[in-house]
């Protein structure tokens, strides 16, 4: 219950409000704007006990998707919200099983550098247990952001299938 609540919430938290829900798969969430039109999927990084020092530190709700905008000819565009505000230059790690790419973005967004980039990761996205994404906040501090890809590769097809006859 309580995951079907946060995947809401982010869905709400999306730059546009997302208007069908195409599933809840582990612990990933799947939805659809005909409006816009574009599908993504979604999840929140993974909470951390309140008594974490980390878990303070928390600036923004984290959570990571991977978008689909029919119009634009975009797929599979690999966006990633920071817990906090990334220092000017941080760079930003993004670790998939043993593949490790180096992010672009600032204040508290990361994307991948390129579609190449968008493709690989998202592939990496399918077989990886988990992912992480770190960097250094506005305060010199070193943190990351971890997230389960249970359900993830379900959610990524229910998101492409959900815009394949969006236009």
């Amino acid at each position: 219950m309580r995951r079907l609540l946060t995947l809401a919430l982010l869905a709400l938290a999306a730059p546009a409000m997302a208007r069908d829900s195409l599933g809840v798969f582990g612990q990933w969430g799947a939805f659809r704007d005909p409006d816009v039109p574009r599908c993504y999927a979604i999840a929140s990084a993974q909470s951390e006990p309140r008594t974490n020092r980390a878990a303070r530190h928390r600036e923004h709700a984290a959570f990571v998707s991977v978008g689909t905008w029919p119009r634009g000819q975009v797929r599979g565009q690999l966006h990633v919200r920071l817990s906090r505000t990334l220092a000017p230059r941080s760079p930003i790690r993004l670790a998939l099983g043993a593949q490790r790419f180096v992010l672009t973005g600032g204040g508290a967004d990361a994307w991948a550098q390129d579609r190449r980039m968008d493709a690989t990761a998202t592939v990496a996205m399918r077989s990886a247990p988990a992912m992480s994404v770190s960097g250094v906040d506005h305060n010199g501090r070193r943190f990351t952001d971890r997230y389960s890809l249970e359900g993830a590769a379900t959610a990524l097809d229910a998101a492409t299938v959900g815009c394949a006859r969006l236009r």
